[in-house]
């Protein structure tokens, strides 16, 4: 099949292999008539809305994605034990919410959007503006003693991985 072709019943792959199990774990079922209903969703769905991506992201390696959300599904786990542990043993004067800028080196409007949704994901961090300029973001923290260690975590651990993956 010419890679034209291929483009224009796929524009999207990676969303339309996505479509197609979201819509098997909505229908809790995977019988062959759900995974052909999930994979005409899959197809029709991106061509259908191609048109308004038409500076869609290049994903260097895709691969990294992966590892990527499970990092991102570990830290929600690990942060929502420590939410709980603050909640109910730390008393409200031992608290120290912070608000931390983090200067971005992404340059990806969809890059910069993914790093702020896992910081909001993540119990205890919530992504509440970036500039102007897109090249901050500002991020409140419930407690952290030292703002400097949040920001560079972030940067290391999310921010990194995603220029691995975008740029």
């Amino acid at each position: 099949m010419p890679l034209r072709l291929t483009r224009k019943l796929l524009p999207h792959p990676l969303l339309s292999t996505l479509l197609v199990i979201v819509w098997c774990l909505l229908i809790n079922d995977l019988s062959l008539g759900t995974v052909v209903f999930g994979a005409i969703l899959g197809l029709l769905i991106p061509i259908s809305t191609a048109a308004y991506w038409p500076d869609r992201p290049k994903i260097t390696r895709p691969w990294r994605l992966v590892s990527y959300m499970l990092l991102v599904i570990w830290d929600i786990m690990v942060a929502n034990v420590q939410v709980a542990m603050i909640v109910l043993f730390k008393r409200n004067d031992d608290m120290a919410p912070n608000w931390v800028l983090i200067p971005l080196d992404l340059r990806s409007p969809e890059a910069i959007t993914l790093l702020a949704g896992t910081i909001t994901l993540t119990p205890g961090t919530v992504s509440t503006d970036l500039s102007a300029d897109g090249r901050a973001l500002l991020v409140h923290a419930l407690d952290a003693a030292d703002p400097e260690a949040v920001r560079d975590d972030i940067k290391t651990r999310y921010e990194r991985r995603l220029k691995e993956i975008f740029e």
